[in-house]
């Protein structure tokens, strides 16, 4: 069984560090081949999540939400050979209140929907943004 929604300990976690700032989320997604809609209705996995982006887009938007990267899954060069990413990005919130506004909204609410039936597996990690390091072992504070 994936990861598709947080535990409310996990979110609960998330919201009590309500730093200052913005976050970014890195999404790893796998969808499924066909979507696994509690009513039955027929459609992919990627049309099931083009679906939720249509409708939640203008709720993440509207809230200050931006992609700032994303890329095509090529190869697993560290990590376990059978994981597989079909969509991978990295979305920034102005802050943690942003986000969790977001998933509170009815319009997110009904479209996540489409996200829950679409993916099989999938990572959200947040992270603080900091400076550009110049080299691999920098870690700017």
């Amino acid at each position: 069984m994936g990861h598709i929604d947080p535990t409310k300990d996990v979110f609960a976690q998330f919201r009590d560090n309500n730093r200052p700032g913005p976050i970014h989320m890195l999404n790893l997604v796998r969808l499924r081949e066909s979507a696994a809609y509690p009513d039955g209705r027929k459609a992919t996995g990627a049309e099931a999540y083009a679906a939720y982006g249509r409708e939640s887009g203008p709720v993440f938007e509207r809230l200050g939400g931006r992609i700032v990267w994303q890329g095509r899954f090529e190869l697993m060069l560290i990590g376990p050979q059978e994981e597989r990413w079909d969509h991978c990005f990295i979305a920034e919130y102005p802050s943690v209140d942003a986000f969790v506004e977001m998933i509170r909204d009815p319009v997110y609410r009904e479209a996540v929907k489409h996200r829950q039936a679409a993916v099989e597996d999938s990572r959200l990690i947040r992270h603080a943004v900091l400076p550009v390091g110049k080299n691999f072992g920098e870690i700017p504070k």
